[in-house]
């Protein structure tokens, strides 16, 4: 990973859930092997799973992008679209942020 989270570009939080028919163990390795496909993409500073406590096939996903082109450039990966064709999960929100800024 690069040291660039302090430095403006696409922050994406995206939360996940493992679907109920799917085993966990089977999940969980889809999750890992996906955020270190993405954590290999040109353009990605970070991908990272958070697994919930208490519902352990819920994830909380943090990513980062130098820019829009790179985050454009993962829906396109092949990795990315084979996570989503692989209907192992539903995405249940998204949000892209920025860093704060000293603009109003």
């Amino acid at each position: 990973m690069d040291n660039k989270l302090d430095q403006q570009g696409v922050f994406i939080t995206a939360e996940i859930h493992i679907k109920d028919q799917v085993p966990l163990a089977q999940g969980i390795a889809a999750v890992r092997q996906f955020c270190a496909d993405m954590n290999n993409e040109p353009g990605c500073s970070l991908a990272m799973a958070l697994q919930n406590k208490t519902n352990p096939k819920q994830f909380v996903f943090w990513e980062r992008y130098d820019d829009q082109a790179a985050f454009d450039a993962h829906f396109a990966a092949e990795h990315t679209q084979a996570f989503i064709k692989s209907a192992l999960t539903d995405l249940k929100q998204a949000f892209d942020y920025q860093l704060l800024t000293t603009e109003g």
